[in-house]
């Protein structure tokens, strides 16, 4: 099989691409650099059944003809990370809709196959916990910038539908709730390399807020596992899921399992949400997803937990700044209250 994976320089995609020529199939990545990394696919490059071009997803005739040589797309492309939409929602705003807008107009035409990646962003302010997909989205007021991500990406899910109801366009939505890896970055808001990062300098570790909102991580290779199948599902095509963990953890907690886990003499600090991002950002208390549907369909469930899933992130950021790891009597365990 020929896949066509946008955003596939970014963190998910470009373990997604692992995943795929592992299985034997062909590999096309574009990708404009812009939140991911040419070093996430570095190894991939001699590869001979993998490919890849940086640009944007807005390049309507290069992704014509990528999507011409290929039989699915998975569409990742896009503004992630709350750091990067609150500074910028304007891009987030152009480049997630009219980059899903051209993937969709150009698969059209073949009829190919389309898996849109959506986000847990979507349920905004909804307090019917755990999130199913059929429940109701309940956005932000529009003066709120923070809100921007989640209403492009909603739009996202309205068009993909939309090509499936009315030009019969395979197409499949998947919401993600916290996808967490090695390769994923701390730079646009993503809490748990940033607070491994920390902790590992001995900097402290911030907290965003007062830090009881909770938060579900899932990583990534379970993610990606979950991808392949909903792809290969004749089920899956017109429909949306959830995907991620419902081992919930709240911030402050988080914070302080980092500590643990990498022996940090850290102080664990809280910062208002007005400084962190800007004045009046609200947040989601809780994000839980319902995979149910995921489950009955695939049989999803995952893997790791919430040790693991950190313990993989300390292991590729240690590698990546050099440091070992301490002895286990040299730094005391025990977190410090915020």
């Amino acid at each position: 099989m020929r896949v066509l994976i946008t955003g596939g320089a970014g963190f998910i995609g470009s373990h997604l691409a692992d995943v795929y020529l592992e299985r034997g199939d062909h590999v096309s990545v574009i990708d404009d650099l812009s939140t991911g990394s040419i070093e996430n696919i570095q190894h991939l490059k001699k590869h001979p059944r993998f490919e890849y071009r940086i640009d944007t997803v807005r390049n309507a005739p290069l992704v014509a003809e990528l999507v011409d040589a290929c039989d699915v797309v998975v569409h990742l492309a896009a503004a992630v990370g709350v750091k990067l939409i609150v500074e910028s929602p304007v891009r987030t705003i152009e480049t997630n809709v009219r980059g899903t807008e051209v993937v969709l107009e150009v698969a059209n035409k073949k009829k190919k196959k389309v898996l849109i990646a959506s986000t847990s962003e979507v349920y905004g302010l909804s307090n019917s916990v755990p999130f199913r997909e059929d429940g109701t989205l309940v956005l932000g007021a529009p003066t709120k910038g923070r809100w921007s991500y989640a209403c492009s990406k909603a739009i996202d899910e309205f068009l993909a539908l939309a090509y499936f109801r009315e030009k019969k366009l395979p197409t499949i939505i998947v919401r993600l709730f916290n996808t967490v890896g090695p390769r994923q970055t701390g730079q646009y808001g993503m809490v748990i390399p940033r607070f491994v990062q920390q902790a590992l300098t001995n900097a402290p570790i911030t907290v965003f807020g007062d830090g009881s909102q909770t938060r579900c991580f899932c990583h990534v290779s379970d993610v990606t596992r979950a991808l392949v199948k909903l792809i290969e599902s004749a089920g899956a095509v017109g429909e949306v899921f959830n995907i991620g963990s419902s081992e919930e953890v709240t911030i402050r907690s988080l914070a302080e399992t980092v500590k643990r886990l990498t022996a940090s003499s850290s102080d664990i600090v809280r910062i208002p949400y007005d400084e962190a991002y800007e004045e009046g950002f609200e947040d989601m208390p809780r994000r839980v997803p319902d995979t149910t549907k995921a489950h009955n369909l695939i049989g999803f469930e995952p893997t790791l937990s919430l040790d693991q899933i950190i313990n993989s992130v300390v292991a590729y950021q240690r590698k990546k700044i050099g440091t070992a790891p301490p002895a286990p009597e040299s730094r005391p365990t025990v977190a410090q209250p915020l």
